[in-house]
């Protein structure tokens, strides 16, 4: 499924406009206060009109400036949806990416990994910010495996759903530094946008566009 959100954009559009409505009815009020003033000066010492021609030149460039803003919130929006469309791109395609990145959804993320020995240490869960978010010690057997995370927070909160990203320290049996490989291939089945960042999905896996690695079509 391909969800595309659009709310950054309307709410920029919302303000513009609401900046502009408030630009219209206080220049409405200035005219409207220039023009009694004007109605009721004194013939034999009239007012100085340069100082109302100044404020009408800034109120002219006030609404020039907001109007740019819309023209640019409107390009900025096309853009965004120009390049969430262009990752519909990936789907029946295979790519090749860096897994360490996940998808938590419902109270349940994974990963998959590989290693060449069993091993033991410590892991670390960070939030698309880097800020640490779950950590713990761990140990893994040798192989391909899924590490399951089910949202839980150092603090015993429950993560708010987004892209995560996994860190092990691991050594083996004879305390040598051991890797640990998070990287993934297969063909894309879908992309879901509903997180705020396009993130694909690859044999049931969910994996961020932005940690793609390589694509090409299937052999």
């Amino acid at each position: 499924m391909t969800v595309i959100s659009s709310a950054t954009s309307t709410a920029a559009e919302s303000a513009s406009t609401t900046s502009q409505n408030g630009l219209m009815a206080n220049y409405e009020l200035f005219l409207s206060i220039l023009t009694t003033q004007i109605q009721n000066q004194d013939p034999l010492d009239p007012m100085d009109s340069a100082e109302y021609t100044n404020q009408l030149v800034q109120y002219s460039n006030v609404e020039q400036s907001i109007q740019q803003n819309k023209n640019l919130e409107s390009i900025i929006a096309s853009l965004e949806s120009n390049q969430s469309m262009s990752y519909v791109s990936y789907i029946g395609n295979e790519i090749t990416a860096d897994a360490s990145s996940t998808l938590l959804s419902g109270s349940a993320a994974s990963w998959g990994y590989e290693l060449q020995e069993d091993a033991s240490g410590s892991f670390e869960i960070r939030n698309s910010s880097g800020d640490l978010v779950y950590s713990g010690e761990v140990e893994l057997k040798a192989g391909s495996g899924t590490f399951n995370w089910a949202g839980q927070t150092d603090a015993g909160t429950d993560a708010a759903d987004g892209v995560y990203s996994i860190s092990f320290d691991l050594r083996d049996a004879n305390s040598r530094p051991e890797k640990v490989t998070t990287a993934v291939s297969g063909i894309v089945d879908s992309v879901d946008w509903s997180s705020g960042s396009a993130v694909l999905s690859v044999d049931g896996r969910s994996v961020p566009v932005s940690s793609v690695l390589s694509v090409s079509r299937p052999s």
